[in-house]
């Protein structure tokens, strides 16, 4: 719809008319573009197309304050044609524009050339219509910006119009508060975001990663090489040494860090609902599938899948794996689309799956295609020299979720390495985790290891035959002159150091037998017998 500037105007009532029910329409439409995008410049020029079309307010702007440099800037422009403008900024004061933020009041101008302060720095307003400004606001305070147009004619209905540009740009205002409110929300999660993807880098770095020993020296190299690229990774070792911190530190340092990583316990479900949480379903694929729902792969695209325990998978799962492995592709169940996705694997298991696939319980090609860069997890036996940082870790990290001081001695230590540790580092963890429930004052003793009902005599349960490899290495000697230890730690030692035969820790201590005996019954030791 056009109008023309010459159209003969007809009685006043009749036009002012005219005009309410142009504007009501046009409110109307505007408020539903407000309401429709979060986009705030695109919602604006669509604002101000619609009072282009509706209401004769052609060339609008919209010019918000700027927090940073206090300045108006340009937001949104209405222009004939859908050409980019030149960013233009306005001082608080300066022209007309500048001079509503300040005085933060409507301003009519019924002709444009009438008013020396004018500036037309857009260059498209014409000299000899009106020209209507107001401040956009955000409830009472100060104005946030300047909503401004030029009606195309002059019908002598400029206070109407001024009327109807307020209620504008009270909705602007709105519009205003609620992108502002979004952005400063999604900033905040932003910095969070990347505040925790730095904790979490952090914390599975290598250099939060415990261990010197050669067999975890050798770990912690081939995890440096293997995260620089995607191939599949399969964890090998026992359970409780650490395998699913090794995927975290693949992931982590990979350039997939920024993706999803996933994980699925294999062993934790039968092979319907492995198939269908792997694979997702489609709605109505089986009883109980109300809705449609992706599976662990589509939720890992672009980033990385750990597969614990992939050992217990069943061999008739294993060729339904062994197809998304090999192609990267796959069907939701009850679905006939292929989906295809771009996942890296890393699977963990304890099992011989040599030994399976001899026994034809694991397939082999899926054996093959999981093993192409193996790492092996050492057991906590074969790294015993790495046990002392370890429980120290651990009691720092219980200290932490106990909201308290917590602190570990050599007398706990030393009987903590003639463990044999057979659950591994995860047996290492509840029993620091235990000496701490059992510390009444933050100090992990000996005692108080005695106290978790850790068997300390299966250490001289372990065959000889063992290899030396898988011996607990013996506990590092101390000084029994250090003035650090107390008599009590003082005499243990020289038990310890004795093979707990008093006479010759006796003679370490420079004591008599009988001497020794006494301090043995009046420290309240516990005399070992091997």
């Amino acid at each position: 719809m056009t109008w023309d500037v010459n159209e003969p105007a007809g009685s006043e009532a009749a036009r002012r008319l005219g005009l309410l029910e142009m504007e009501l329409a046009a409110l109307f439409e505007v408020s539903s573009v407000l309401s429709r995008s979060l986009n705030l410049r695109e919602t604006l020029r669509e604002v101000l197309r619609v009072l282009h079309d509706r209401v004769r307010l052609r060339y609008g702007l919209v010019a918000l304050l700027d927090e940073d440099s206090g300045n108006l800037l340009i937001s949104a422009l209405h222009q004939d044609e859908a050409a980019p403008f030149e960013p233009l900024s306005y001082r608080p004061g300066e022209g007309v524009i500048g001079r509503i933020l300040e005085r933060n009041e409507p301003w009519i101008l019924s002709r444009v050339e009438e008013e020396p302060r004018f500036l037309d720095r857009l260059g498209l307003y014409r000299r000899d219509l009106p020209f209507i400004g107001v401040p956009v606001r955000i409830g009472e305070g100060a104005p946030v910006g300047v909503f401004a147009a030029q009606p195309l004619g002059s019908d002598g209905l400029l206070d109407e119009r001024a009327r109807f540009l307020e209620m504008v740009a009270n909705l602007i205002g709105q519009a205003v508060r609620l992108a502002r409110s979004v952005e400063a929300e999604q900033k905040a999660l932003r910095e969070e975001r990347d505040t925790l993807r730095r904790e979490v880098k952090g914390t599975h770095g290598f250099d939060s990663m415990i261990g010197h020993t050669a067999p975890m020296r050798l770990v912690f190299e081939q995890i440096r090489q293997v995260a620089k690229w995607t191939t599949t990774v399969l964890i090998r070792g026992e359970s409780g040494t650490g395998k699913e911190l090794i995927a975290n530190a693949i992931h982590y340092n990979s350039p997939r860090a920024r993706a999803p990583f996933v994980k699925l316990n294999c062993a934790a479900l039968p092979d319907n609902l492995l198939e269908s949480e792997l694979f997702g379903h489609e709605k109505g694929a089986f009883t109980g599938a109300v809705s449609q729902r992706k599976g662990r792969f589509e939720q890992a695209d672009g980033g990385t899948l750990f597969l614990d325990e992939i050992g217990e998978i069943s061999p008739a799962f294993q060729a339904k794996l062994l197809r998304v492995l090999q192609e990267g592709e796959f069907e939701r169940v009850g679905g006939g689309r292929t989906l295809r996705v771009d996942v890296r694997v890393i699977a963990a298991t304890n099992r011989d799956l040599e030994a399976e696939v001899r026994a034809g319980e694991f397939r082999e090609d899926l054996y093959y295609r999981l093993n192409v860069m193996p790492i092996r997890m050492p057991a906590l036996r074969e790294r015993m020299e790495d046990l002392p940082d370890l429980a120290r870790f651990l009691v720092v990290k219980v200290a932490r979720v106990q909201g308290r001081e917590l602190t570990i001695t050599d007398s706990a230590l030393r009987v903590l390495m003639r463990h044999h540790w057979p659950g591994n580092v995860r047996e290492l963890e509840n029993c620091m985790e235990r000496a701490a429930v059992m510390s009444e004052d933050g100090v992990i003793d000996r005692d108080t290891i005695e106290l978790t009902g850790l068997d300390v005599s299966a250490a001289a349960s372990i065959p000889v035959a063992l290899q030396p490899e898988h011996r607990p290495a013996s506990p590092p000697a101390k000084d029994l002159d250090d003035p650090d230890l107390d008599e009590r730690e003082r005499v243990i030692a020289a038990l310890e150091e004795a093979g707990w035969v008093q006479a010759k820790a006796a003679r370490l201590l420079n004591m008599t037998p009988r001497q020794i005996a006494y301090r043995i019954q009046t420290l309240n030791i516990k005399v070992r017998q091997f």
